[in-house]
């Protein structure tokens, strides 16, 4: 039966790494509107520009059929050397904003999760033939981190449906923050279906033995308001005052007789 004006149909789909790339205003808007990130405008050139209000990042989407699609840059500081991450067409787009959210994080956790291996791991991924890697249980996502223990180099997530059938690849630098590369393991590793819009024509393939889609219609309101709650979402963040730790409570001074 197809969906009546007041509902769109949507398919939810598993593994989400191979739902396809997504809207990219599920990561662009909040970071403009939320987070206060200025954008450059060529309507001559087909791709986006977004700086941080510091101007120390720049996001920059870019079609680019040889290479990634999306590139997050940050300038070196005094005592952080410069970093990047990048992302192939096809990388959904919750998985990117797992990671620009917890970049913009105004307060991030001390004790944030910083081992990418980790979210994985207790999903069931297990070492894979190349070195110091995971490998997803159905053996279509790989996580590997290149060098040594005493020289740890570039982080690469990469889905594929065969040798040489890749399907996106996430490449992260020696010096990105590794609370950042665990945000984005932790979204891959999340068990929740991501929504797709038509996606016979996205999904990198519809082989049920792989990918499980269950389609359904969905109220159209419903559908255009979550990006705006995610938006109303991440600005209540930034504008949430710093927390502090509270004042230590103190006995009141016992009085002291006068003789």
């Amino acid at each position: 039966m197809s969906p009546s004006p007041e509902t769109v149909e949507v398919d939810f789909v598993t593994p989400r790494h191979l739902a396809g790339g997504g809207d990219p205003a599920w990561i662009t808007v909040p970071l403009h509107r939320a987070c206060g990130w200025s954008y450059g405008h060529d309507p001559l050139m087909p791709r986006v520009l977004l700086s941080s209000p510091d101007q120390k990042v720049l996001l920059r989407l870019e079609p680019d059929p040889a290479g990634q699609w999306w590139t997050l840059s940050h300038v070196a500081e005094p005592n952080t050397p410069a970093w990047y991450a990048s992302f192939g067409a096809r990388t959904p787009v919750e998985l990117i904003s797992a990671m620009t959210d917890a970049l913009t994080h105004p307060a991030p956790s001390a004790d944030a999760p910083s081992d990418p291996f980790e979210p994985l791991r207790r999903i069931g991924w297990s070492p894979s033939s190349t070195d110091n890697g995971l490998a997803s249980p159905d053996g279509t996502a790989y996580l590997q981190r290149l060098g040594s223990a005493e020289e740890p180099g570039a982080w690469f997530v990469t889905a594929a449906l065969g040798p040489d059938r890749p399907v996106w690849q996430a490449r992260f630098g020696e010096h990105t923050p590794a609370r950042l590369v665990t945000a984005f393991t932790a979204a891959l590793a999340d068990p929740k279906p991501v929504l797709r819009i038509d996606s016979g024509r996205s999904l990198p393939t519809r082989n049920p033995n792989i990918v499980t889609r269950q389609t359904t219609d969905v109220r159209a309101e419903l559908l255009a308001g979550a990006l705006e709650e995610r938006v109303r979402s991440l600005a209540a963040r930034q504008a949430a005052p710093p927390t502090s730790p509270a004042p230590s409570r103190q006995s009141p001074a016992k009085k002291r007789r006068s003789r």
